[in-house]
């Protein structure tokens, strides 16, 4: 039985049947997934077919906190949201911190499951054991900012902690979000399957207590991981006045910011325009999220002289990215105008950025003409032109706005003419912000996540921050990356998507403890008797079954890879110039990868690794495709 850290409860919410159920966790799931994306994933495995419509009734949105969320563990208000991606078909997989995640354990719950789908628009209260399927017909169409004020107002609870979609979700973006106060749960289109379902917003409200299994080696543990965060050269003197936008400097000096679609990596400064010390002049506060005592996002206003002027938001380094040199715009104001538009209309910024600047190529390669952006000059550096694109998408609108709002994979399919060389995804998903050509490792996890071109499933904090953990790493070489990827991801899995944890402070004050710190937080919260080695373990079988998960998709070797442009085009000039992946490299990246995992030479699970990880059953779904090994 669990002792703590755990409420024990699975809530499941059908909206085809309006049937809601409570169901008992196993202390057997809890030991062997942990909780977050472990769970996810595992119900997501047992219970979704691999060959489902991600935008048909069968999918499912998985919520789950860890059996950190809600004690008094820093950094751990964190929640994993699990689905099949309409984005790229694979295992869709997004975190989200702010109060939302640590409520749903306070109304008694660690997993939050949905099925099937509502006949008129909805939204689900939880408030302790009463849940309740309301009406939202009245509140459909509005963005996630009045949602969210007119459900706390429908309920007469301000407390009420509440995700939700915007338009963009309603319209079956691809690249839809679900929102949470100023957090997302973003990429990989989740916010399409919520609205796929006719559900515009999830209200939870909890007054219960997290039970703490052994208080006194909590305390202790607790202890010990903030001094290592205290003792952090980087952390509190830097992250915590600077956030996230501090990256963009790092990058730069690094040479792998990327700039106008990767095409010019190198070649432009953007650390005047929109680098640590612009980005820290539009500070005005932060915003920590529940628990947390660093307080990394930074809300920042526009002050400038220009249209965009009184903008509101916390933008991260990845829309720095998204809105500044993917998309050639040097111009702060405008990226907190476009972040704090995507925030209301429910839309990533990440994809939603990384399209605009790949349909900025197409327009000046002449592979998209002003007939067909209805006059507007859709040129890199266009700031006015990105930010007015957003609604556009967001609404599905008629003309480019219908054209990009399903993401680069099939905007490149539907513009054909070679396009596809400029396409800068993998699997679907868009590339996150640091060129692989300079960080070779960093890439390759681009390449093998499960989730597509993912950054945070296996950050190569090595390659980015010199860190020399489990050893030092020359970042242009392809030697050893194969294991240095396959032990990244596992870590990062299951240390910080289990748990649940947040992945900025693992990175930057924990990663030579990670493991350990691990297993003393979650064995003196929930009683449990886990090793590092077992925490290891967690986040190495958590990534077998995402993998099989997605053969079964239908994904195979030939989807591990990059576009063209990463195989072809060395960067031009800066610190990595000279840079990229050939062919041959990231094959033998892969076959190394491979082997270190213990997988066939075409990326296959073998019997004898799922078994030894105690998940041999799921075997049986490869067999069931005739797939050889």
């Amino acid at each position: 039985m669990l002792k703590g850290g755990y409420m024990g409860k699975v809530l499941r919410v059908n909206l085809s049947t309006q049937k809601i159920r409570v169901e008992d966790l196993s202390e057997e799931i809890a030991k062997d997934f942990l909780g977050g994306a472990g769970f996810g994933i595992k119900y997501l495995s047992d219970e979704v077919p691999g060959n489902i419509d991600p935008l048909g009734e069968e999918n499912k949105l998985i919520f789950a906190p860890g059996p950190l969320s809600g004690t008094s563990a820093p950094c751990a208000s964190r929640m994993a949201l699990t689905t099949k991606s309409p984005l790229t078909g694979a295992v869709g997989m997004s975190l989200s911190g702010g109060h939302f995640p640590v409520e749903l354990k306070f109304a008694g719950y660690d997993i939050l499951i949905i099925e099937g789908k509502s006949e008129k628009p909805v939204y689900i209260n939880i408030n302790d054991d009463k849940v309740t399927i309301r009406k939202a017909e009245k509140i459909w169409g509005m963005d996630t900012v009045d949602t969210q004020l007119l459900i706390k107002h429908e309920l007469k609870e301000q407390n009420t902690r509440i995700a939700c979609i915007g338009p963009a979700g309603e319209n079956l973006s691809k690249m839809a979000s679900i929102i949470n106060e100023r957090r997302a749960f973003g990429r990989k289109g989740v916010g399409a399957v919520m609205g796929s379902k006719n559900l515009k917003a999830i209200a939870v409200r909890g007054t219960k207590v997290v039970p703490i299994a052994k208080k006194d080696e909590f305390n202790k543990a607790r202890s010990t991981m903030l001094a290592a965060m205290k003792a952090s050269p980087v952390l509190y003197p830097e992250f915590s006045k600077l956030g996230t936008p501090m990256v963009v400097d790092v990058t730069s000096a690094l040479g792998i910011f990327p700039s106008e679609n990767y095409r010019t990596t190198g070649e432009k400064d953007y650390t005047k325009g929109i680098g640590a010390e612009a980005s820290e002049a539009t500070n005005i506060a932060s915003e920590p999220c529940y628990g947390c005592p660093v307080g990394c996002s930074q809300l920042k206003l526009a002050r400038g002289n220009s249209k965009y002027t009184g903008a509101l938001s916390d933008p991260e380094y990845e829309t720095f990215y998204s809105f500044g040199g993917q998309t050639g715009v040097d111009n702060l104001d405008s990226i907190i105008a476009a972040d704090q538009i995507c925030d209301r209309l429910g839309i990533d910024t990440m994809s939603v950025g990384v399209t605009i600047g790949f349909a900025m190529e197409l327009f000046e390669n002449g592979l998209l003409t002003l007939e067909d952006t209805k006059g507007i000059d859709l040129k890199f550096g266009n700031h006015e032109a990105m930010v007015d694109l957003l609604k556009e998408i967001a609404y599905r609108r008629e003309g480019l706005g219908a054209l990009l709002c399903d993401g680069t994979k099939i905007l490149s399919e539907t513009i054909g003419r070679g396009s596809e060389k400029y396409a800068m995804h993998v699997k679907g998903l868009e590339f996150p912000a640091y060129d692989p050509r300079g960080a070779k490792a960093h890439g390759l996890n681009y390449a093998t996540s499960y989730t597509g071109a993912d950054h945070n499933r296996g950050y190569a904090f090595q390659e980015i921050f010199g860190m020399p953990i489990p050893k030092p790493y020359d970042r242009f070489t392809i030697e050893g990356k194969g294991a240095l990827t396959k032990w990244n991801q596992d870590t990062r899995c299951a240390t910080t998507d289990c748990p649940t944890m947040c992945g900025f402070l693992m990175d930057m004050a924990l990663p030579d403890i990670a493991l350990e710190n691990t297993a003393n937080m979650v064995n003196s919260v929930s009683g449990l008797n886990l090793t590092p080695d077992d925490i290891f373990k967690i986040g190495e079988r958590v990534n077998n079954i995402a993998k099989v998960f997605n053969i079964t998709a239908g994904f195979t070797r030939e989807d591990d890879t990059f576009p063209e442009r990463i195989l072809t085009e060395p960067i031009k000039e800066g610190t990595a110039k000279g840079h990229y992946i050939s062919s041959e490299d990231l094959n033998t990246m892969l076959d190394e990868y491979y082997e270190a995992r213990s997988w066939t030479l075409e990326g296959i699970p073998t019997i004898e690794k799922l078994e030894e990880l105690g998940i041999g059953y799921i075997h049986e779904k490869i067999k069931s495709l005739e797939v050889s090994e």
